[in-house]
């Protein structure tokens, strides 16, 4: 069953690597069958994901929020749903935005806050990575 071209979304602070990351694995599976938007909550992380070639790329606060309602899936590590999280750089607004979105949403258990998220078990950057894009996105793409 093929289904339709959703707009992914891929949301990251700081120096944008595990953003960067996210879109180089999602570009090598994918290609161009979805389009991906790199959210960057500044703008060196928004030019790392842009970089891994990301289809479009917006910076800061406003584009997140202006965005995140209209994309169909959103990817990043669970941090961009903590306000304050990345040193402060995510807003109290770019938190609500995200978690309001009605976009299904795929968030890697990394934070450097001080939090634990009991039940899971660690497992590096590539792994999580892997297990986003080939495992957990096709079922979600069912639904879009």
């Amino acid at each position: 069953m093929k289904t339709k071209k959703a707009r992914i979304c891929v949301i990251d602070g700081l120096g944008g690597g595990i953003g960067a990351v996210i879109i180089r694995r999602l570009k090598e599976v994918y290609q161009e069958e979805h389009e991906v938007i790199a959210l960057g909550i500044n703008v060196l992380a928004t030019a790392q994901m842009l970089k891994a070639k990301a289809n479009l790329g917006a910076s800061g606060e406003n584009a997140i929020v202006v965005t995140a309602p209209e994309v169909d899936v959103i990817m990043g590590t669970i941090s961009i749903v903590l306000a304050h999280a990345m040193l402060g750089e995510v807003t109290p607004r770019i938190a609500e935005a995200i978690a309001a979105s009605p976009a299904y949403k795929i968030l890697l258990p990394l934070t450097q806050e001080r939090l634990e998220i009991v039940g899971l078990t660690r497992e590096p950057l590539p792994h999580l990575v892997e297990m986003a894009v080939t495992s957990k996105l096709p079922e979600v793409l069912k639904y879009v």
